[in-house]
């Protein structure tokens, strides 16, 4: 039996107070980030793979069904904004984007589907395939990395159980064991939390790598909402030197914080 399908380590949950409840569902939570820990030699090697094929024009792929599909899709949707990368990191889901809001039957249950739906994006031998599935058996994840390693792509994972036949499929495994989740088999829970913080620093790590950041900002940002564009005055400002009149109107007339401060900066050297 898989490790996220056993029996949790607390009985009769309906007989908690709404206090236990919260106490025990931390404690188990404050697992997550030492499982990942032990996983950061793993998350190297897939990083240092994906940066490799993007820099040579390769996307980054996720896979997944349920709640795994969902995580790849929220991971893959915030690179446009945070990053201004666009159709580089694309997240797919079992049962087409429907699935994102309301779960699909039966959607994760064939193998020949993930890599049907790879084909409308034309993928090729330099994409990277990452398959994410907390059972480390969707056939669909599963399936999906199997075509796509005959294909030539380099794929990966990320998965909650040990030694699963995705894990072995792959080239570059990420294994966070986050154990039996304190409502049996509710897998939305400690393993996706780590398969966010896995995603998190996968598409952090590669776009710092790209040269996306500069210091410890977001130059390349998507100046997309008023909240976006107060945080561009605000990185002007530090940058620049500039009040907030005029690191707003440069903002404007650059439309983005990298090329404010390069015309800028190009202009002090002159």
């Amino acid at each position: 039996m898989s490790v996220t399908e056993q029996p949790s380590n607390f009985n009769h949950l309906e007989k908690m107070s709404i206090q236990e409840l919260l106490h025990n569902i931390n404690h188990e939570d404050q697992q997550v980030p030492k499982v990942v820990a032990g996983a950061l030699p793993q998350i190297e090697s897939l990083v240092e793979a994906v940066e490799a094929q993007v820099k040579k024009g390769g996307r980054l792929f996720y896979i997944g069904a349920g709640t795994s599909g969902r995580l790849g899709i929220v991971d893959a949707s915030e690179v446009p904004p945070t990053f201004g990368v666009k159709d580089t990191v694309i997240g797919i889901i079992a049962g087409g984007d429907g699935a994102i809001r309301q779960a699909v039957e039966h959607a994760e249950d064939d193998p020949k589907q993930a890599w049907k739906d790879l084909q409308a994006y034309n993928i090729t031998a330099k994409d990277v395939l990452v398959g994410i599935a907390a059972s480390g058996k969707t056939p669909y994840v599963l399936g999906g990395c199997q075509e796509a390693r005959q294909a030539g792509l380099i794929t990966g994972c990320i998965t909650c159980n040990p030694d699963t036949p995705l894990a072995a499929q792959v080239n570059f495994p990420v294994e966070v064991v986050t154990g039996p989740e304190f409502l049996t088999g509710s897998t939305r829970m400690k393993a996706g939390t780590a398969t966010k913080l896995v995603l998190n620093m996968l598409t952090t790590a590669l776009m710092v790598r790209l040269g996306h950041v500069e210091d410890n900002k977001m130059v390349d940002m998507q100046l997309s909402n008023a909240k976006l564009k107060e945080r561009g005055v605000q990185m002007l400002m530090e940058e620049l030197d500039v009040d907030h009149e005029k690191a707003g109107k440069l903002l404007q007339l650059y439309g983005s914080v990298r090329k404010a401060i390069r015309e800028i900066k190009k202009d002090a050297h002159h």
